[in-house]
């Protein structure tokens, strides 16, 4: 759908016409779904996401300026805003005193900073010695914080594998760092 018409389409919306907003979710809805499956990669969360979305853009459609801006960049934008405050929120709330703490030692310690180091060079040297996909697995979980179902998905084995992958590769991995 060219940019125009999108833009008309918001203008409509933005005087409260249904067909007009029935016309831009199934225009744009695919590509704002992309979005919000890839910064929540969640995609109950990202439907759940998208619907409040829409509700966003049904209220401020009078809001576009249509000469200013690419209709698809702001549709965007609220897109990538909320799905980035939906994440926010799933976050636990630190402890106030945890924060103040963070804050008042926010400067490198040069001597953690080396040990930091050479830790991580050793984590990465084991690392090394597991196989490529179960490294890439463990990184995916105890890094980026995948749960096992969707490492299971992600790398198309069964649930149970996904669990005995991630097991033996941990105690292959202190087996290492033990050494």
């Amino acid at each position: 759908m060219a940019i125009d018409d999108i833009s008309m389409l918001i203008g409509r919306v933005s005087l409260r016409d249904r067909a007009a907003f029935s016309a831009l979710y199934r225009q744009t809805s695919p590509k704002l779904f992309a979005i919000c499956v890839r910064i929540l990669r969640d995609r109950p969360q990202a439907e759940e996401a998208l619907q409040e979305i829409y509700i966003k853009i049904w209220q401020r459609a009078d809001r576009y300026a249509s000469g200013d801006t690419n209709p698809m960049s702001w549709l965007s934008a609220i897109a990538r805003n909320h799905a980035i405050d939906t994440l926010r929120a799933r976050k636990p709330v630190a402890n106030t005193i945890d924060e103040a703490y963070d804050l008042a030692d926010s400067a490198p310690d040069p001597e953690k900073t080396a040990i930091n180091t050479a830790e991580g060079r050793r984590i990465d040297a084991c690392m090394n010695e597991l196989e490529p996909d179960r490294a890439d697995a463990v990184r995916k979980a105890y890094v980026e914080g995948l749960s096992y179902q969707e490492l299971a998905g992600l790398f198309g084995v069964p649930l149970n594998t996904m669990r005995t992958w991630l097991r033996r590769s941990l105690l292959k991995l202190r087996e290492c760092m033990e050494r």
